[in-house]
């Protein structure tokens, strides 16, 4: 039996790249939190106290939003900053605190901790890795209050002086966006997913990145040695002579397949044998667009409208829409982009409270293309604001979540309402314009011959699809190891969904994360229709090199032998030693060589 490293962590990974480096250890658990007893006379003195400090917080947050966007643009997606601001907006919790400390009659932060003591006690009965994400979001807003309250100085990673890893058990968005990111190489964090926080703002600054850590903050010191392997997900403290050595050839190879990738990124995916593969970009928002170009992106495929809705008192209204589109429809040409519509609900929580009520398994629940039949007004007004901006450029719209033709069908008749209308009102917009869907529920897949015969188009949405195939929450690092994109169960989905759309004569795209990966788009490929890849915009170059290095005869042999295999691990297996065979693999095909 080969021996076992005690000196290495296995995480989730959220951010591609291999660091080498002394590890700073942020520490925000040690803060002391007393009961002090506040007399009658000045409890309304400690409210008015907490709601200053409310405010506060709000405002830095606000502030550091603003600069967030001044600064990236697109590159870092504003949602991370709505579930804070949610947080110290909701009345509830607000309203909880005042009355502890007018019943108790303590201090504020002494009513913040009893207040987390609830919800850590509520949540603790709740195995699911979204819940354990929301009490983390609580828990670092919370904390952010206590620390206003008691005037505490907390660690700044704006004063560092010299290159670290940040080993912490969180990262706030307010710690990673203040750092002085000169400095900051690398990040290992104990908790969270590969969307969580720190996983989304590490890999929109290209800082490599380890999540799900478990507790490797308890046994880190600011000091020690560290090596974060962002492609494979593990992290080695206090590497050995050996170690050393190794995962610093893994990270001079890394580096200079990463600059000799990004000098062909303009380059044209074609296999060897001339096959075409049109490659298109994800986007958080339409910030995002200037990214397309950096990184060769050829339109986009997956527009996700939610940012629009969140972290506001009000609903978008039909004008604010459709200049976001246009801008999209103007900025993609001569390429298209796919719009798809709103996926409010599970992880994204609309701040207008009237139109959402809290759900106890959100993923499960009032979400995506539900929500909008549910509220057919919004739905309308998002449809007419995306048929006004397809007069200006190549859109398509997408519902997500299907799973019933119903579903298709009353959402149409909803567009054709919004088409009569513009009609009526001398408004242009495409008439023509294409309407598909998404793919991504076993129930979608099962009627997908049925499905295809009410749009022009699928979109495999491969992350949700393995998550509600194989019963897991995918950020969830208990479960992680069932996240198995090669499980035969998968594998047989996707070729159905192909051979349905390939029967009906309807073009297929996939927009999950296998789409960026080479180890599985070559899977895709050979499996059929799939012949245009949606990621994000830092996959692409990677894998349009990968692509010029394969030939689809190869493609459709490597999917035809691993449908016939048993498992995802002999299939990983299997495709693994595929890979071996082609000088150019990008990074995450192979953690063993780094991409070389």
């Amino acid at each position: 039996m080969p021996a076992i490293n005690k000196n290495i962590s296995h995480g989730i990974p959220a951010s591609s790249g291999i660091v080498i480096g002394k590890a700073y250890v942020l520490d925000r658990h040690h803060i002391c939190i007393l009961e002090h007893p506040i007399p009658p006379d000045k409890i309304e003195s400690e409210i008015e106290m907490f709601r200053e400090a409310v405010e506060r917080s709000n405002n830095e947050m606000a502030e550091l939003r603003d600069k967030t966007k001044e600064e990236f643009g697109g590159a870092v997606p504003l949602s991370i900053f709505d579930s804070h601001t949610q947080i110290l907006n909701d009345p509830a919790l607000l309203q909880e605190v005042e009355e502890t400390i007018e019943e108790r009659g303590c201090n504020a932060e002494w009513a913040l901790k009893l207040l987390l003591e609830k919800y850590e006690n509520r949540f603790s009965k709740i195995h699911d890795g979204y819940f354990r994400e929301r009490l983390n979001d609580i828990e670092q807003a919370i904390t952010k209050l206590q620390l206003i309250l008691i005037n505490h100085e907390s660690q700044s990673l704006a004063d560092l002086s010299e290159h670290v890893i940040i080993v912490s058990h969180d990262l706030t968005p307010t710690d990673t966006l203040q750092m002085n990111r000169e400095m900051v190489i690398g990040f290992a964090i104990d908790g969270g997913g590969a969307t969580s926080h720190a996983g989304i703002l590490a890999s929109s600054m290209d800082i490599p990145a380890v999540v799900g850590l478990r507790n490797l903050s308890h046994t880190v010191r600011s000091g020690d040695h560290l090596i974060v392997d962002g492609n494979s997900g593990e992290v080695i403290h206090l590497p050995d002579k050996e170690q050393f050595l190794d995962y610093n050839r893994r990270r001079q190879n890394y580096l200079y397949f990463d600059q000799e990738v990004h000098a062909q990124k303009d380059l044209h995916a074609t296999t060897t044998d001339d096959h075409s593969i049109t490659i298109q970009a994800n986007i958080e928002s339409s910030d995002d667009l200037r990214h397309l170009v950096e990184h060769g992106a050829e339109g986009v495929g997956l527009y996700r409208t939610e940012y629009l809705y969140l972290n506001r008192n009000t609903l978008p209204n039909e004008e604010e829409q459709f200049e976001d589109y246009k801008k999209v429809a103007e900025a993609v040409t001569p390429y298209h982009a796919v719009i798809r519509t709103l996926d409010i609900g599970g992880d994204k929580i609309i701040s207008v409270a009237k139109y959402y009520e809290s759900e106890p398994n959100p993923a499960l629940g009032l979400r995506a293309i539900r929500f909008c039949l549910k509220n057919p007004n919004i739905f309308k007004t998002q449809l007419r604001a995306i048929l006004r901006a397809s007069h200006y450029g190549r859109l398509k719209i997408m519902y997500p979540l299907i799973t019933a033709t119903d579903e298709i069908l009353e959402a149409n008749k909803i567009l054709e309402t919004a088409k009569e209308e513009l009609g009526k009102e001398g408004i242009a917009f495409d008439e023509d314009i294409e309407v598909g869907i998404m793919i991504e529920t076993p129930s979608s897949v099962m009627i997908a011959d049925i499905l295809a015969r009410h749009c022009s188009f699928f979109s495999i949405g491969t992350n949700d699809l393995i998550q509600y195939t194989m019963a897991i929450d995918r950020v969830n690092e208990n479960v992680a190891y069932l996240y198995q994109p090669l499980s035969p169960a998968i594998i047989r989905m996707l070729a159905r969904v192909m051979k349905s759309a390939d029967d009906a004569g309807v073009k297929v795209s996939v927009c999950g994360k296998m789409a960026g990966d080479p180890r599985y788009a070559m899977l895709l490929l050979g499996l059929g229709q799939a012949h245009t890849l949606s990621m994000d915009v830092h996959s692409i170059p990677r894998l349009k090199r990968f692509i010029r290095s394969i030939s689809m005869e190869d493609c459709r042999a490597l999917a035809k032998k691993a449908l016939e295999l048993d498992g995802a691990s002999e299939t990983e297996a299997f495709i693994s030693r595929e890979m071996a065979k082609y000088m150019v693999v990008a990074e995450r095909s192979d953690p063993t060589n780094a991409g070389v």
